[in-house]
């Protein structure tokens, strides 16, 4: 029984292990620190450059087949959070992904990966915007290791879809979450002169 209990903790420290080895970066975003003006929509209110941020990887898991990436939301006051950009099908040979490409136009991205429509309606990224006032959001840039080479679905999933189909083939993720707010308006000023 205790060989057992024993070899059933190696198994979980090398899995935590190989999780730990498989890092995200980027010269744009950091954990913790709030986006610029480069990740934010331009749409909704907001008035951003809407720029995905450069992205590197290093550590995939053995047996990596190919990679997804995923930006969500899950403080978005819809009941089921928001996903930002959902690209997948991407091969294992890739390192990263280019600042800007989360735009389909403009052919940064690896040729065999696919950009799947995120919660704005269309495919690509699709950066902040969270309602004003409604403070910090969470914005979770997930680079996942997959076990299969391309994923079953289209450009016109929807990021839930997507999201099951990468967490049904997922060997390990790593993470960058960064935030971002839009502060209340401003209350007009009072003319306390007023006759």
């Amino acid at each position: 029984m205790r060989a057992i209990s024993t070899i059933t903790l190696l198994l979980l420290a090398s899995a935590a292990l190989a999780e730990q080895s498989f890092q995200l970066t980027s010269p744009d975003i950091k954990t913790g620190v709030m986006l610029d003006n480069a990740q934010v929509f331009n749409g909704f209110g907001c008035n951003g450059d809407n720029i995905s941020p450069q992205l590197d990887w290093f550590g995939a898991p053995e047996n990596t087949k190919s990679f997804a990436v995923t930006v969500y939301d899950p403080d978005a006051p819809t009941g089921s959070g928001w996903w930002h950009w959902v690209i997948f099908n991407i091969p294992t040979n890739a390192v990263g992904l280019a600042r800007n490409a989360g735009n389909p136009t403009s052919h940064l991205a690896p040729e065999s990966s696919v950009q799947s429509r995120t919660d704005f309606g269309s495919a690509g990224f699709g950066g902040a915007c969270p309602p004003k006032g409604h403070g910090k959001h969470h914005y979770q840039f997930k680079v996942h290791a997959l076990n299969v080479e391309r994923l079953d679905i289209g450009p016109d999933s929807s990021g839930a879809l997507a999201g099951y189909s990468i967490n049904a083939h997922q060997l390990g993720v790593a993470e960058i979450e960064a935030i971002y707010e839009r502060p209340a308006s401003p209350l007009p000023p009072v003319n306390f002169n007023v006759k």
